[in-house]
């Protein structure tokens, strides 16, 4: 029998806790708002993007919503920028490179706990 999920919240922007990226600290900081530590599969949060180009291979299902800022993501495909209140969908197994000069985005993946499962 699975553990229960966390009970329902609310989780204020104002008490997040940005923290940098394990790689490329200096230009992504996350926070997270749901995940793993809530029994869930679904991983959401905000990135804050400053002077950013990370390449990464999606192991995940993922949208991002820009917030502030725009992005880019560089795939095999060509080009996707989307400024404020556009949104990104992104397949797992996508090669990609994320740019953004200043950007505040927010993300949904799935599943959230995908480094445990390739361990």
């Amino acid at each position: 029998m699975s553990e229960p999920k966390a009970p329902p919240r609310v989780r204020r922007f104002s008490d997040l806790t940005f923290v940098p990226r394990a790689q490329k600290g200096d230009m992504a900081q996350l926070a997270e708002v749901s995940g793993p530590s809530d029994k869930t599969e679904l991983g959401t949060g905000y990135v804050r993007l400053t002077d950013a180009r990370i390449d990464w291979t999606v192991q995940y299902d993922e949208v991002l919503f820009v917030l502030d800022g725009s992005l880019r993501v560089r795939t095999q495909d060509g080009v996707l920028e989307a400024g404020p209140h556009d949104s990104v969908w992104l397949p797992a197994g996508t090669a990609l490179t994320y740019e953004a000069e200043n950007a505040l985005v927010a993300y949904a993946i799935h599943p959230a706990n995908w480094a445990i499962r390739q361990s």
